[in-house]
C-alpha cells in the first residue's frame, strides 16, 4: 500500500464517486479507478460496492476508511511541519469569499497580503455560499466564509457574526421603522433566486410562520437589485452590511427592521475536516478575521 493508492481510495469514498475524487486530485477517473483496484488486490479485500450512481464502501472498506483518513491528515501535519523548519512562508492560499464581503474588502486583503506575505501568491474566489461549500469539499479552496451554510460533515463551520435581515424600500415608500414577520407577505419583493443563502433564509422563516411570500422578481445581483428597489418597483430583504461599508443607508433607499420575530442571518469561518490548514493560510485566515469580520 502507498500514500497515492490511499489517497485515491480516501477521496472516492469521501465523494462516493469515482469522478468527484478524480477532479479533486486533478488526475484522470481511469488512474484512480486503477490505483484502488490495486490496493484492493495488494489488500485482498473489497473495499467498495459500485453501482451506477457511485460507490458504497463494504465492512472492510469503511474500516479502511477511518484509518485512511487519520494516515492522510497525519502525513499533511508532518509536511507542514517540515516546511515550518524554513524561515520563509511560500506557497499559494486561495480563499472564498461572498459578493457583499468581497465587494467591500478584496482590495484591502490583497494590499495587507503582499505587504504581510512578499513571495507568496493569494486567490480569492467570489461565489454564493452553496458554491462555495462544493469548492471547499472539491478542494479548490482552503477556507471560505459562507452565510447559513448547509450541514456537512466533511466542513468545520466555526460561527463569526450575525446580523438581523432588514425589508429595504425606496426613499420615497412609506415603510415604516419596523415592520411585523406576519406582515412581510404585503410586500411585494424582490430577491434572489434559488439556492442563494438569503433566498432559501426568508423563505424558509416564512413557511415557519405560515406567511406567503409575494414574489415579484428574482433578482440575483444585488446592486441591480437595489437600484430596482430605489425606482420603486419593489422592496429587498437585506442585511445593512450588504448594503454599504458604513453604517449609513446608500442615498434613495429606507429600511425597516424585521420584528416578531426577527430574522437573522449568520456567517461562518468554513475549513475542510479533511485537509488542514497550512501555515500560509492559517495566517491569510488571521487576516481576514482582522479586515473582513465586523
Amino acid at each position: 500500500m502507498d500514500l497515492k493508492q490511499l489517497e485515491c481510495f480516501v477521496r472516492v469514498a469521501e465523494f462516493g464517486s469515482f469522478t468527484k475524487a478524480a477532479a479533486v486530485l486533478n488526475i484522470s477517473q481511469s488512474v484512480v479507478s486503477r490505483q484502488v483496484r490495486q490496493l484492493e488486490v495488494e489488500l485482498q479485500e473489497h473495499l467498495l460496492l459500485r453501482h451506477g450512481r457511485g460507490v458504497l464502501l463494504t465492512a472492510s472498506g469503511q474500516r479502511l476508511f477511518d484509518h485512511g483518513k487519520g494516515i492522510l491528515r497525519q502525513v499533511q501535519v508532518a509536511r507542514e511541519e517540515l516546511r515550518e523548519q524554513r524561515d520563509t512562508l511560500s506557497g499559494k492560499v486561495v480563499i472564498g469569499l461572498p459578493p457583499s464581503i468581497s465587494r467591500r474588502h478584496t482590495v484591502a486583503l490583497v494590499s495587507a497580503f503582499r505587504e504581510r506575505f512578499p513571495g507568496c501568491s493569494l486567490g480569492i474566489k467570489e461565489g454564493l455560499s452553496h458554491s462555495m461549500r462544493e469548492w471547499l469539499l472539491l478542494g479548490r479552496l482552503d477556507f471560505a466564509l459562507l452565510f447559513n451554510p448547509a450541514h456537512s460533515a466533511q466542513l468545520h463551520y466555526e460561527h463569526i457574526h450575525s446580523e438581523p435581515l432588514m425589508l429595504i424600500g425606496s426613499s420615497r415608500s412609506d415603510l415604516p421603522e419596523t415592520v411585523a414577520m406576519h406582515d412581510l407577505g404585503r410586500y411585494p419583493l424582490i430577491i434572489p433566486s434559488e439556492p442563494h443563502s438569503l433566498r432559501r433564509l426568508v423563505e424558509t422563516q416564512a413557511s415557519r410562520h405560515e406567511i406567503t411570500l409575494d414574489v415579484c422578481l428574482e433578482i440575483d445581483s444585488i446592486p441591480s437589485l437595489l437600484e430596482l428597489i430605489k425606482l420603486g418597483m419593489g422592496y429587498g430583504v437585506l442585511f445593512r452590511s450588504a448594503l454599504a461599508g458604513s453604517d449609513s443607508l446608500p442615498d434613495g433607499l429606507r429600511a425597516a427592521q424585521i420584528v416578531e420575530p426577527s430574522i437573522p442571518t449568520h456567517l461562518f469561518i468554513a475549513t475542510s475536516e479533511q485537509r488542514p490548514l497550512t501555515r500560509l493560510a492559517e495566517k491569510t485566515l488571521a487576516m481576514v478575521r482582522e479586515i473582513c469580520i465586523p
